[in-house]
């Protein structure tokens, strides 16, 4: 074994799977290390992708609890330190099987910062897949933007969605290769499961998709209420709210039930491959969440980003509007979400592609396993 996966979201499973399977697909041997960063819907997630589950726990499965709060991170943090510390010769050993070892993460989350740290610590190569993204603003998204720097530090195989993170990495002179992928492995995630199921609930004949659980958005109850207000007052289609348990008990603890009837459902939240059926109905998209924001851009639909700032700049002014938690902004959006249709470009990128090219001119992937 020589290339190992670090994840614990289901967001890095998701934008992370395309590279997984094209390693299988390959023939060329992986390991997916869990850092339970996430709990629900992990396990459910590899299993609609059609991957297997983790080879590596850094917390044990029947310890692993949902992190609802910033508190519980350095807790957890720890807890995953301590395994790789007291697991370092097994762990090792995974790494520098046959072949160069490698260790992959993704984006920009504690696991990200985690894994990179593991891998050198074990003495292995870290590449950093969704590289070189930033907002111009240290301390806004927090702590994203300061995890992607850290592992921009760490990394030394980066790859990078566009020319404009490939920039970023240049002028911040960040150590080994960049390479440009051309868009966010997201695109082939979506280019696989769109459309692969039926939508897991009724949904009317044209609704507008929300999402908002990001914990800067949850632990600020003035944006937060003000933002469903808005919602609710200003929509002229009905609205779709997946939500976990987290975003309910917050909307009942900020006592805003009584915003949700027939035109502002709540539906249980979904795994990514149920989710998407929902995404691919939806007339237009308000979602807090950066890796939906990409997804928007890719397929073209109109979406509010109800955000300060983003690392992520495909799409801003065309389909896709960022906020900066403006509520006349997003009024603004719902009254006007139509005009900013644009077409799909599903089609025009293969950044995984890319990715499994580098790794045979590399060599941690043998040219005979590249079909």
């Amino acid at each position: 074994m020589a290339i190992v996966i670090v994840a614990g979201t289901t967001a890095e499973i998701i934008k992370l799977s395309p590279v997984m399977r094209a390693l299988r697909d390959s023939g060329t041997p992986y390991q997916l290390w869990n850092t339970a960063q996430h709990v629900d819907g992990l396990r459910a997630t590899l299993d609609d992708l059609g991957l297997s589950q983790p080879d590596e726990h850094f917390i044990n499965p029947r310890t692993q609890r949902p992190l609802v709060r910033s508190s519980q991170v350095p807790g957890w943090m720890l807890r995953v330190a301590l395994h790789a510390l007291r697991h370092r010769r097994r762990l090792r050993r995974a790494l520098h099987g046959r072949g160069r070892p490698l260790l992959i993460v993704h984006g920009d989350t504690f696991t990200t910062v985690l894994g990179a740290l593991v891998g050198r610590f074990l003495g292995a190569p870290v590449a950093h897949v969704e590289a070189g993204m930033r907002s111009g603003d240290i301390r806004n998204p927090m702590p994203e933007e300061i995890n992607r720097r850290v592992v921009a530090r760490l990394a030394r195989l980066h790859f990078a969605p566009t020319q404009r993170e490939v920039d970023n990495l240049r002028r911040e002179q960040a150590k080994g290769l960049i390479v440009d992928t051309g868009a966010n492995t997201a695109i082939d995630a979506l280019r696989t499961m769109l459309g692969a199921q039926q939508p897991p609930v009724e949904l009317p004949d044209e609704f507008g998709l929300v999402t908002l659980h990001r914990f800067e958005m949850l632990r600020n109850s003035e944006v937060f209420s003000e933002t469903l207000q808005v919602l609710k007052a200003s929509s002229r289609l009905p609205l779709v709210m997946p939500a976990g348990d987290t975003e309910r008990r917050r909307i009942e603890e900020l006592g805003l039930t009584g915003l949700f009837d027939d035109r502002f459902r709540l539906v249980p939240k979904q795994p990514y491959a149920r989710f998407l059926p929902i995404l691919a109905r939806s007339s237009f998209v308000v979602t807090d969440s950066g890796g939906l924001q990409q997804e928007c851009g890719i397929l073209g639909r109109p979406a509010a980003i109800q955000r300060d700032a983003t690392e992520s700049h495909q799409g801003l002014g065309e389909n896709l509007v960022l906020t900066r938690l403006d509520p006349d902004r997003l009024r603004g959006f719902l009254d006007d979400w139509e005009s900013y249709r644009r077409p799909s470009q599903l089609d025009e990128f293969h950044p995984t592609a890319v990715v499994m090219d580098c790794l045979r001119q590399e060599q941690y992937v043998a040219v005979s396993q590249i079909h």
